[in-house]
């Protein structure tokens, strides 16, 4: 028997949730609350690639924010075709099916940014998670111009992805949060958005600034390093 949450790496589930869910939706956060660090570390002027898009209206917002070439890619064709659709006037914008632990259709080096709000996360609920894992950030890693930058936005704390990405690729890593209802906080946010949290090692630095199980997305900034193994910058 396979969970809905097992289901999150499989195309058939995602089919079957666009056919059914047709109105925009974007995981943990929109680009509103985002567009601080999008804007901080994706150049404008670079193509971007947004993997597992969705329905959302992100990149729409990356766009209207003057982002002049925003790739997206999704596995399912249910969700690609009617982006196509909605989108068809809008030269600034693709959309294209594909998965991302083949992303053969690209150059390498060829995005110098690519953003990901949640798709890792699909891919680590599925069956043989970590080579899946691996090969998506293979691929990632892959179609990044040096010094590209992978924005990934999970719920993973580093105790959860800093192996995973350091043994995955070279990187450089800086780390950010934002609270998960960042669109809907009144009162003082537990970190700058903007201000990058203490790295380690192991992450436990992370639980020291913020706090056991704080209630916050992670951003992982990995910016693509060919010349070293892997590193983390505070």
């Amino acid at each position: 028997m396979t969970t809905s949450t097992q289901a999150y790496g499989e195309p058939w589930y995602w089919d079957n949730r666009y056919s059914n869910e047709p109105g925009p939706f974007d995981w943990y956060q929109k680009y509103l609350t985002l567009a601080p660090i999008i804007n901080l570390y994706v150049p404008r002027h670079h193509p971007t690639l947004v993997v597992g898009c969705g329905n959302s209206a992100f990149s729409e917002g990356m766009v209207d924010d003057g982002y002049s070439d925003v790739v997206n890619v999704d596995i399912s064709s249910v969700v690609i075709e009617a982006m196509h659709k909605k989108y068809k006037d809008l030269p600034h914008l693709k959309y294209m099916k594909m998965d991302v632990r083949d992303m053969s259709a690209f150059e390498s080096e060829y995005f110098g940014a690519v953003i990901d709000k949640g798709t890792l996360d699909s891919i680590l609920c599925g069956n043989n998670s970590r080579q899946n894992a691996a090969k998506m950030l293979e691929e990632v890693w892959r179609v990044l111009k040096e010094k590209g930058v992978y924005v990934l936005v999970t719920y993973g704390a580093p105790l959860y992805r800093l192996r995973l990405l350091r043994e995955s690729c070279s990187w450089t890593i800086k780390l950010h949060v934002i609270e998960k209802l960042a669109s809907e906080e009144k009162s003082e946010p537990i970190w700058e958005l903007t201000k990058p949290v203490p790295l380690n090692n192991d992450g436990t630095s992370v639980e020291e600034a913020l706090g056991r199980n704080p209630d916050v997305h992670y951003i992982y900034i990995c910016i693509k390093e060919k010349s070293v193994n892997s590193s983390t910058q505070a």
